[in-house]
This record gives structure tokens, sequence and C-alpha cells, in this order.
């Protein structure tokens, strides 16, 4: 599992829907640890499993950011938000859009679910960061990204950034560099018979 990656704006499995986890075994163990590396070595809070290429309902999040405090480590399977309340406003970033930050709004409260790495269902009430970082992996989950979100005005602001994705994108897919749309759905297909 160390030859992980973030996968980048506008690559389609960043819109895909993930599919439900029905193993746990010591592969996806691996895969788990894997993407917790991955995340600290890119100063991230949180990762998807379709940030990777992994079309699995399934995220890890440190909201601290700090590998020394693995106390604040989060694995989620099948994650469902339970609850919601309040709702507030402030800037995010996302891995898969790189140095792009814009204002999201999102509930300040939540009342989250899902299955441990032992198997175990896990309920956690939060709100500040956590709140914000969870909504934003279970998005990625959904197929939806943080910019989905956006205003119209917001959208705007950082549409050149998204277009230099966009031009990236287009530029390794004919360079050979990026498998094409129907390789991608093929592989995303595999992968759910395997483990959904």
């Amino acid at each position: 599992m160390e030859n992980l990656k973030i996968l980048l704006y506008p690559h389609p499995i960043l819109k895909h829907k993930s599919k439900p986890i029905r193993k746990i075994d010591a592969e996806l163990k691996e895969i788990v640890a894997a993407m917790f590396k991955l995340m600290y070595e890119t100063d991230g809070i949180g990762l998807a499993a379709n940030q990777v290429g992994l079309p699995y309902q399934l995220f890890v999040m440190n909201s601290s950011g700090d590998p020394e405090k693995p106390e604040d480590e989060h694995v989620f399977i099948n994650p469902v938000i339970r609850k919601k309340k309040g709702k507030e406003e402030d800037e995010e970033g996302c891995l898969s859009f790189p140095e792009i930050h814009a204002r999201v709004a999102r509930p300040t409260e939540i009342e989250l679910e899902g299955v441990s790495l032992d198997g175990q269902v896990r309920r956690f009430q939060w709100k500040g960061l956590p709140a914000r970082a969870a909504q934003h992996e279970i998005d990625h989950l959904l197929g939806v990204s943080f910019v989905d979100r956006l205003s119209v005005t917001a959208l705007a602001e950082i549409r050149e950034q998204l277009w230099d994705l966009e031009s990236q994108f287009a530029t390794d897919c004919e360079l050979g560099l990026t498998p094409s749309e129907e390789e991608i759905v093929m592989q995303i297909k595999a992968l759910e018979e395997k483990r959904c």
C-alpha cells in the first residue's frame, strides 16, 4: 500500500459515490495505515479513500494534524451523520485541490456514526474543526467536493486555479500519465467487487 497517492481534481473518482465496505481485514488495515502516512506527509487533517483511488466508504482523520497525537486519530468505515446543528462559514482547503481555499458554510455540530477498524460501531458528537473536517470527508465519499458547496461568487474567485488543474489533468491523460476515463471506470468496478 506504499504506492498510494492523492488524486487531484478533476479525476473522475472524486465525483464517484463510494460503496459500503463489507469486509475488514489485514489489507484494509494496511490501506488505513498508508492513508494516515500520506495524510501526514501532505499536512492534511483528513483523507477520504476515493482521494487515493479507492471507491470505499472510508476516511481517516486527525484534526490536530499531529502524528505525535495518535489519540486524535479516527478511522471511519461506512460513516453516517445522524444529527446536524447550527451553521457557520469558515475557510476550507483540500488535498485534492492544492493551494485552493474558500469559505464553506456547514453545520457547526454533528453526531457522527461509523464502524472502526475493530468492527465496532462508534458514535461521536463533534463541533468546530473536527465536525467540519468529518463533513468534508463524508462529502468526498458522496462524490461531493468542497468547491461544489461554494457560492457562484466564491467559485468565480478560484475558477482560474480550477482551470489550471483541469488543464494539467487533460495533459496527463494525453501523455498517458493518467488512465482514460474508461480505464478508470473499469478499475473502480474491480475494486468495488473486491471489497464492497
